[in-house]
């Protein structure tokens, strides 16, 4: 009888020094998720932005990059982040579905919410190495358009190839950041307003010059003696008059030993409510 209870007690006391055992395996394995394939699509579109077929066509361009990259490239789109700011709902979000590659959580996630017009790019691992904060406005100018103009399919389309194009480049070189950003910039409307102004300038002056030159009969004077009868104008009296004042001032450069970590490059990061370091950035659409 004794040595029955007893077998029991150390069956007993194997199957739940297993089960902790188990337990932890599991929990290890946890922390360290291998793809977002195992939880959430790369794709998420809460607020049904996209067409069946653009749904489509977009998660398998998401996958093919992700899969080769190494790094998860997410897009997810909400109708409201409920009270939340755009970072952390964005890094929340990131964090706690799964995403990432590797022990750093390699990824870039785009946020839309449409109730609050909003847009945020979270970058975690290699993501914030690659997509720095001078990529990421650089990325931006060039889907943020789309977004305005309800092109959503196309604002998608074009992040992903660009963060694909950044990885790469920064995989392969120097990742792009301050001073070494792609030479097909997009178009400045302020350059565009200068170089139009100096091509109507230019334009003026020909027509200007092809007019005078149709003057055969008119000639510059230099003095005012060919319309003044002569002996009518009689000076008697002569004052010099200073009409204006002007002075110019300028303060003095001021040396500053600061700067911002965009002007020097490279990604500010913050620390999410998971623990995990993100970098990124958005605005308004």
């Amino acid at each position: 009888m004794m040595r029955t209870l007893h077998k029991r007690w150390n069956n007993l006391f194997l199957a739940l020094i297993f089960t902790v055992l188990t337990v932890c395996s599991l929990s290890a394995v946890s922390v360290l998720p291998v793809s977002a394939a195992d939880d959430l699509p790369r794709l998420v579109d809460m607020a049904d932005l996209l067409s069946d077929s653009e749904e489509s066509d977009l998660s398998d361009m998401l996958d093919e990059i992700s899969e080769r990259q190494q790094v998860d490239i997410v897009v997810v789109t909400v109708d409201s982040m409920k009270g939340e700011t755009a970072m952390v709902y964005a890094d929340d979000f990131y964090d706690y579905n799964g995403y990432g590659f590797g022990y750093d959580h390699d990824g870039v996630l785009l946020l839309i919410s449409m109730e609050e017009r909003e847009w945020y790019i979270s970058t975690c691992g290699y993501g914030i190495t690659a997509i720095t904060d001078a990529g990421r406005e650089y990325i931006s100018e060039l889907f943020v358009s789309d977004l305005s103009a309800g092109d959503y399919a196309a604002a998608f389309t074009n992040f992903a190839s660009l963060c694909d194009d950044f990885i790469t480049q920064a995989k392969t070189e120097e990742p792009y950041d301050v001073g070494n950003l792609p030479d097909d910039a997009a178009f400045d409307p302020v350059w565009g307003l200068l170089v139009a102004l100096a091509v109507g300038f230019v334009i003026s002056l020909i027509v200007t010059g092809i007019m005078r030159g149709q003057l055969k009969s008119v000639y510059s004077q230099y003095t005012a003696n060919n319309y003044i009868k002569q002996g009518s104008m009689q000076l008697t009296k002569k004052n010099d008059l200073y009409l204006y004042k002007h002075i110019d001032r300028r303060k003095k450069a001021e040396s500053s030993s600061s700067s911002s970590s965009h002007s020097s490059g490279g990604s500010r990061t913050h620390t999410s409510s998971s623990g995990s370091r993100h970098g990124g950035g958005g605005g308004k659409f």
